[in-house]
């Protein structure tokens, strides 16, 4: 078992200022040391011009804008690597697992993916300039893995396929780009419908109001259904589903079968993050283990996270924190079942070794 950790991030200020935060802190990290040696390996096939990348993210939220210019000052970059880094726009993601359950006043999701590819980030963000604030674990900096706003909006996403990318954001700059700009399932689903799509997601989008919708979005078409539980296939889009798509249906099977018995988000969470029920995974070589298990629950305001299996989780209270209230707690601790590096806290993390 490998202990692992996640820094607990606290900002209150403009999106400037945040940014500029976060690269003073992300300098000489190893966090970049390793992308900057991943990079080695995975060589972007294209560059992505900075005005193209500014007017993509303008009209959705230009405060995440702003956050991209105070990481270039901190970091002292040319624009065109911080875009590379934590830009989110026509970026390539790699295949992932991923389950969410909803149900009375909770979302709970594991996130399935590759230690290497995990940045140890669990963000309090509350702006001073525009946009809401927002918490959850972050992806590439600037994007969300998962989160809540301050209007008790809760997105998750789940990976369906990467052929045939599009022009767009992927999925986790389309996470913050949501948190950021929608107070409502109603308004998330509409910004969906308008946002162009890099590769083929669905996203869960759930808030006070009790309503789950689920998106299958593709860089060809978006679809809206309703339903609690969603793993890493499209239910109306079936054309665009991947040809593997057992363990997918496998863990959609284990949620439905067991939803009806789920009256308490507790319950909900032990389905997925207990080790020995069927929805928790340990493929982390195959891109697809559960490094985490968050559950946000809107109408108390309260987020919670594990990481690794068979944990209790480290509750927050997002309202008190939003009221004025910082936490003390500066670290979410687990332990995960692999002895792969990850990648803000191992050294060579990177893609020539195993």
């Amino acid at each position: 078992m490998k202990q692992i950790y996640s820094e607990i991030i606290q900002f209150r200020g403009t999106h400037y200022d945040f940014g500029y935060m976060q690269g003073e802190k992300l300098k000489d990290s190893l966090s970049v040391k390793n992308r900057e040696n991943q990079w080695k390996v995975r060589k972007p096939r294209f560059t992505v011009g900075v005005e193209e990348v500014k007017q993509a993210i303008m009209p959705f939220a230009p405060g995440v804008w702003e956050e991209l210019l105070g990481l270039q000052t901190a970091l002292e970059w040319p624009m065109e690597r911080v875009l590379k880094e934590f830009g989110g726009y026509r970026l390539n993601y790699v295949r992932s697992g991923c389950s969410i359950l909803t149900g009375d006043n909770y979302l709970i999701r594991n996130y399935d993916y590759h230690p290497k590819t995990y940045e140890g980030r669990y963000t309090f963000y509350q702006p001073t300039d525009q946009g809401y604030a927002i918490v959850g674990p972050s992806q590439r900096v600037t994007g969300r893995m998962d989160g809540m706003n301050e209007k008790g909006l809760v997105i998750g996403y789940n990976f369906m396929h990467r052929k045939n990318p599009g022009d767009g954001f992927i999925c986790c700059m389309i996470g913050r780009l949501i948190l950021e700009s929608c107070a409502s399932v109603e308004e998330a689903v509409a910004m969906l419908k308008e946002i162009p799509h890099r590769h083929s997601f669905s996203y869960v989008v759930y808030d006070q109001s009790g309503k789950t919708y689920i998106v299958e979005t593709s860089p060809r078409g978006v679809e809206v259904r309703q339903s609690n539980v969603c793993t890493n296939h499209f239910e109306i889009m079936k054309q665009e589903n991947r040809n593997h798509l057992v363990d997918s249906k496998r863990r959609l099977d284990i949620m439905q079968e067991n939803k009806e018995n789920l009256s308490e988000a507790h319950h909900a969470f032990r389905l997925l993050n207990d080790s020995d029920k069927g929805v928790f995974s340990t493929l982390y070589s195959s891109w697809a283990g559960t490094i985490h298990t968050s559950a946000y629950l809107p109408r108390e305001m309260k987020t919670w996270i594990a990481l690794g299996g068979d944990q209790e989780p480290i509750q927050f209270d997002f309202a008190k924190w939003l009221g004025g209230q910082d936490l003390e707690l500066d670290r979410i601790t687990g332990e995960v079942d692999t002895d792969i590096a990850f990648l803000h806290m191992d050294e060579n993390a990177d893609w020539f070794r195993k």
